[in-house]
């Protein structure tokens, strides 16, 4: 009978836990709810979702609301699936970490011959930033190939490879065309193809104007001083490989979970990305291969955050923990790391 009444002890203890941290999530991200633009948030421990929350308005102009099932543009956390489909290659033997840009296109200009795969996963590459080459009457939207086309057409770079860190979307605009050059297919249907299709995550995807649409989708906004006003759209957002994939928080679970597995690549070249790297000289740079990394209460961190034209993105995984926080935004504000970390708190402290 004592272990009955301390077993159910126990379950209400939890549970009443559980209850105060959802509250404190819930006051966190008041302002995401009603009739404001929205997120969805999702925690995962020890393989179980234990908060699935969603807040405000995915369609402002049509009053949809935000749900577990709704696709946001993902920005820059699209970037671990850009690597991944790199690491594929690799571990296939199709290409190296060693494999240079004028390997890949022999009429890349001679700065491509000392740049390699390594260098533009890790950001290290000194490649030009490709925003800064789009000419100021520019009306049409930059593509992937287009991002290319600029780094073909000029002669330098910020730097020697491997010298410094500096974030660069033109690398992974480039990684994206290195997959379409190396795959044979166009870079949304390899991604469909090797970790879409296998994961089941059926409504992710590379948004290609008429080729595809996002179902269920959550339109960017930015403030005015009249209020929110609709707006996910400018010259780069149609650029996939720094961050043109669309993803829910029920796809991204699926995500989540085959990080741990040796699904799609080798377990070993995950635990490679989730490394820090170093430059030329050993020092020691915190980032992986399309993964940020970091520190919370000494637990090894690996996240991404995204931010585009109206949105604000985050996967944020303490692997140690099995804790993954999971938080996605249609507005152009937010401070979403400081987001994760505290909600990652919360269930690390209960």
């Amino acid at each position: 009978m004592k272990n009955i009444f301390f077993g159910a002890f126990i379950m209400f203890s939890t549970s009443l836990a559980q209850m105060n941290v959802q509250k404190k999530i819930d006051s966190l991200l008041s302002e995401y709810d009603g009739n404001n633009p929205g997120a969805a948030v999702m925690v995962i421990q020890n393989g179980e979702i234990v908060l699935d929350k969603s807040f405000g308005l995915a369609d402002i102009e049509n009053n949809k609301t935000v749900s577990s099932s709704t696709n946001f543009r993902l920005a820059s956390v699209t970037k671990q699936f850009t690597s991944h489909a790199i690491l594929k290659l690799i571990n296939e033997g199709k290409i190296g970490f060693s494999t240079t840009l004028k390997e890949v296109w022999t009429d890349f200009p001679e700065y491509g011959k000392n740049i390699n795969i390594k260098h533009i996963l890790t950001h290290t590459s000194g490649m030009i930033d490709y925003e800064s080459l789009i000419p100021d009457t520019a009306t049409m939207q930059v593509k992937d190939s287009d991002v290319l086309k600029m780094l073909m057409s000029v002669d330098s770079v910020y730097f020697n490879p491997g010298e410094v860190f500096r974030y660069s979307n033109s690398g992974y605009a480039v990684l994206a065309m290195i997959v379409e050059k190396i795959s044979g297919k166009s870079f949304g249907e390899y991604l469909k193809e090797i970790i879409f299709s296998p994961l089941n995550m059926n409504y992710t995807l590379a948004l290609e104007d008429g080729i595809n649409q996002v179902e269920n989708r959550a339109y960017g906004n930015v403030r005015s001083d009249k209020g929110w006003i609709k707006k996910d759209q400018s010259l780069t957002s149609a650029v996939l490989g720094d961050g043109g994939v669309y993803s829910s928080i029920n796809d991204l679970y699926k995500w989540d979970q085959s990080l741990y597995t040796n699904k799609i690549i080798p377990l070993e070249l995950k635990e490679d990305a989730f490394t820090r790297q170093q430059l030329n000289d050993g020092k020691v740079i915190d980032y992986g291969y399309g993964w940020r990394l970091t520190k919370l209460y000494e637990n090894e961190v690996v996240y991404h955050t995204g931010s585009t034209i109206g949105g604000r993105t985050i996967i944020y995984r303490i692997p140690s923990k099995k804790l993954t926080v999971i938080f996605l935004s249609n507005r152009d504000e937010g401070d979403t790391l400081l987001i994760a970390e505290t909600i990652a708190k919360h269930y690390l402290e209960r």
